[in-house]
């Protein structure tokens, strides 16, 4: 736990340093706006709220003289919902910063009011690329993922591994259709071909006649690309079906450490997954996460593990500009080091997109999970530059050309 001392220590530092330090309002407010209770809740949700008040523990809880308050709410996946809340917070509330934001839609929505507010958001949950692409903004970070990382680690694996024919099973909404036209890029660009793809609605609970479509269409690989609740039901039903035992091979183009509990290793061995973070990596986030399920019952996600680590990079930048004003803040976002026990290498680009080592890992087959939530062996780690959008070919107005 060396690293969080050390910026802790750092904060303290910032804070002794600053003559002129203010926060506006009775206390620097966070809000946490996150899947409470659908299809991305055990991802997402309170393990988020809990994450985001780990990290405000860290610091003591109170930074420039002001205590730093957390709050939450739920989005429901409903753009419209997630839109009206962070208007009242920023609005009424007074609240500064928001964070983790599931659901692409709702993310895309809320970078708009926040650009326009001049607020800072800080994503873990969503996945669009279009956060630090064509819609980016300069008061928006794409912290843990997106689809083109997810994608382009898993996709390739799998077709270097021989899968080079694909049938792409897809959520309905701008999360499901990037993640499938990323991996279907990385299909086609590695010598593979996608036969066909189909996509469902949102919390589905009946994927027969859509597994039935892939079954049908011969393919080699199923790509699952959806999340949460979905990727678990698609995938134990494919399982009931006899899919792989058919000859088939499933794809889960986003795997969560809580996907794998729900399914269980005997349904979810020999996937291929690519990861952010993974609570068992080394001494310092076990620590961490086993801190972490003590309050939750769980380890937790990659997206949990963003959420801490987001707030704690925000916290710092607080400290180090002296106060809450967001150009400050944003600009020392990108000047300071990122540090927490989950990032390797993480750097802010221009765009906004955080850039960082992540990890191709393998489901255990049962045999070889040794303790509770030992689920994934790490095959190898991949570099910052190679899970990311080259800014050769971004379309964000931030990105000097």
């Amino acid at each position: 736990m060396n690293r969080i001392i050390l910026g802790a220590a750092l904060i303290a530092t910032l804070m002794s340093g600053v003559a002129q330090a203010q926060i506006s309002g009775d206390a620097l407010k966070i809000g946490v706006l996150t899947d409470m209770a659908g299809v991305t809740a055990d991802i997402t949700g309170k393990g988020s709220l809990v994450a985001a008040e780990m990290a405000v523990t860290e610091i003591g809880g109170t930074l420039l003289g002001k205590p730093v308050q957390v709050i939450s709410a739920d989005h429901q996946h409903k753009a419209d919902v997630g839109a009206a809340i962070v208007r009242r917070w920023f609005d009424v509330d007074g609240v500064h910063a928001v964070f983790d934001v599931p659901n692409s839609g709702v993310a895309l929505a809320v970078q708009g009011i926040a650009k326009e507010r001049k607020r800072i958001v800080m994503y873990s949950g969503a996945g669009t690329t279009a956060l630090t692409n064509d819609q980016c903004s300069a008061y928006g970070f794409h912290w843990t993922y997106d689809t083109y990382a997810v994608s382009h680690g898993t996709a390739s694996a799998v077709v270097q591994a021989g899968g080079n024919s694909w049938f792409f099973l897809a959520s309905d909404y701008a999360f499901g259709h990037q993640l499938q036209a990323d991996a279907t890029s990385v299909v086609n660009n590695a010598g593979g071909q996608v036969v066909g793809a189909i996509r469902h609605p949102l919390n589905t609970a009946d994927f027969s006649s859509f597994l039935l479509q892939a079954q049908a269409s011969k393919a080699k690989v199923i790509g699952i690309a959806n999340a949460g609740n979905d990727t678990i039901n698609a995938m134990k039903q494919a399982n009931d079906f006899g899919i792989v035992q058919g000859g088939q091979n499933l794809a889960a183009l986003i795997l969560f450490l809580q996907d794998i509990h729900g399914l269980g290793l005997n349904a979810a061995q020999g996937t291929y997954l690519t990861t952010a973070s993974y609570w068992d990596l080394n001494d310092a986030t076990r620590a961490w996460s086993k801190a972490f399920m003590a309050k939750t019952g769980m380890m937790p996600s990659m997206l949990h593990a963003g959420v801490y680590g987001s707030v704690r990079h925000y916290l710092k930048a607080v400290a180090k500009a002296g106060s809450d004003d967001v150009d400050k803040v944003a600009a020392a976002m990108r000047e300071i080091p990122i540090e927490d026990v989950f990032s390797q290498d993480a750097k802010i680009r221009d765009d906004g997109r955080v850039t960082r080592t992540m990890y191709l890992a393998i489901v255990k087959k049962p045999a070889d999970s040794k303790y509770p939530w030992d689920y994934l062996e790490i095959v190898k780690t991949i570099a910052p530059d190679q899970t990311v959008w080259p800014l050769s070919e971004s379309k964000c107005s931030l990105v000097k050309k």
